[in-house]
């Protein structure tokens, strides 16, 4: 076991966070960070040698004038650009291979995902087709390709999925809707961009849908059969952060003067915390709900995770010890007052479950792959009185 660096983490965040803007290398990736960061990717794009980008995005954040002010910024660095802009969430192969279209056999070297983290797997997963070839079917798995990636930037608009801190793209099939999960080194993000200015214009329910999902990360990373001393500390400090300043943006608060920044670092370290933990049974059940309800990601994990906290809380010792509230009780409680602060659903009544579809739920999580990390083993028993626990 390394040395208990409890804290450490914390302290070098708190001093970060501190300054205005600032820049550091973290977990392998450059981060730029600071209000107007944005203005500087062209300067971060030039440092990789970049002369022509893709930058992908979705029509939203276009409408935005986001897409417009980070080709602004590539443009003065004499970089030439082609956008596409057409991501839906939950990304499918078609959208990759129209988004190789769009470039019509343009030499590239560098892509930018820009937006939540479907644009993030999009980018992802149009560098893998691009310089791979082939069907993204291909590359389920980790570490398929066979030629080098483009150098890739990512530049988050959402403070939730830790996309830009992982090596994995997440892609849905059309036909099944279940996710395939596409990873090799080469796809993390050389640099990342975080601009607090970009959360700003986000609407009330993504950003508690997204700040939830940041919440189910770091919980989930935090107590894995695969976490590590690094991805603990990694997930403390993101939990300490989430919980500290989510609720300030929830519901009908958050401007201009709210704790963005804070609450971008803390989503990319729960990412980072991901990558070296993976994640837990909140997440398997929570797929399936996105699959066959609909339901979005983000409030299908805040659905989930208080009854998985409680359900692995009944080890002993407690894997959430360290954590504050102490206790999985009090923890789980805060979830649950978390997600009421951002209006979400508190029963998967809500949103059009019923215990009769409860059975075929627990079946299609127990196929989930991140089941076998979770702290306490799960039988498809135990799935299915989460499920209920959840109505």
């Amino acid at each position: 076991m390394a040395p208990d660096r409890t804290g450490s983490l914390d302290a070098e965040i708190g001093r970060l966070l501190a300054e205005s803007s600032w820049r550091r290398r973290l977990e392998g990736i450059d981060l730029v960070c600071g209000a107007g960061a944005l203005t500087e990717l062209g300067e971060v794009a030039a440092g990789f040698g970049a002369q022509r980008a893709l930058v992908v995005t979705d029509e939203g954040i276009a409408a935005a004038g986001h897409l417009e002010r980070a080709v602004a910024a590539l443009s003065a660095a004499g970089i030439d650009c082609q956008t596409f802009d057409r991501v839906e969430e939950n990304p499918t192969g078609e959208t990759l291979e129209q988004g190789v279209a769009s470039v019509g056999g343009a030499s590239l070297d560098l892509v930018v995902g820009l937006g939540g983290g479907s644009a993030m797997d999009a980018a992802k997963g149009i560098n893998l087709l691009l310089t791979n070839g082939g069907s993204i079917q291909q590359y389920e798995g980790f570490g398929r390709s066979r030629r080098p990636l483009l150098p890739a930037i990512g530049v988050p608009t959402t403070a939730g999925t830790g996309s830009e801190a992982q090596s994995y793209a997440l892609i849905s099939d059309s036909l099944t809707h279940r996710k395939m999960a596409c990873g090799d080194p080469g796809l993390r993000f050389r640099a990342v961009v975080l601009d607090p200015e970009l959360l700003v214009t986000v609407p009330a329910p993504t950003r508690a849908a997204s700040g939830l999902d940041a919440v189910s990360h770091a919980l989930e990373s935090f107590v894995t059969t695969r976490r590590t001393d690094e991805s603990i500390e990694l997930a403390r400090t993101a939990w300490n952060l989430l919980e500290g300043h989510l609720e300030a943006v929830l519901g009908k608060n958050g401007g201009d003067d709210a704790p963005w920044g804070p609450l971008q670092l803390a989503a990319f370290l729960a990412g980072a915390a991901i990558e070296r933990s993976m994640l837990g049974a909140a997440h398997a059940c929570a797929n399936p709900l996105t699959a066959r309800f609909g339901v979005v990601h983000g409030v299908a994990v805040a659905l989930m995770l208080p009854a998985v906290i409680r359900f692995n809380g009944e080890l002993d010792p407690d894997p959430y010890g360290g954590l504050e509230p102490s206790g999985a009780e009090g923890l789980a409680r805060r979830v649950e007052a978390l997600r009421a602060a951002g209006d979400l659903p508190a029963g998967l009544g809500e949103v059009g479950v019923a215990r009769r579809d409860l059975a075929q739920l627990a079946e299609a999580a127990s196929r989930q792959w991140t089941l076998s990390c979770n702290p306490r083993a799960a039988s498809r028993d135990d799935l299915v009185r989460l499920y209920e626990r959840s109505l």
